[in-house]
């Protein structure tokens, strides 16, 4: 069976090189922000914990189009 690569590469670790983790702590960083603007504004809802479960998503991919294509 011939091996496709996205799946090769999705399901790989990807050890972290020069730079990333430093962009890791930048996206985490904005984010952590943005989640204490929520946390602010928003009152307590269903809503607001959908909201912090996307911002979580957010990061977990922009972390993962890092790793997976640089």
């Amino acid at each position: 069976m011939e091996k496709n690569q996205q799946i090769e590469n999705n399901f790989t670790y990807h050890a972290p090189k020069d730079g990333q983790p430093a962009k890791y702590e930048a996206i985490r960083a904005k984010a952590k922000e943005l989640a204490y603007l929520i946390d602010e504004l928003c009152p307590s809802s269903r809503e607001k914990s959908l909201a912090f479960t996307n911002l979580e998503q957010a990061i977990f991919w922009s972390n993962a189009a890092i790793a997976r294509n640089e």
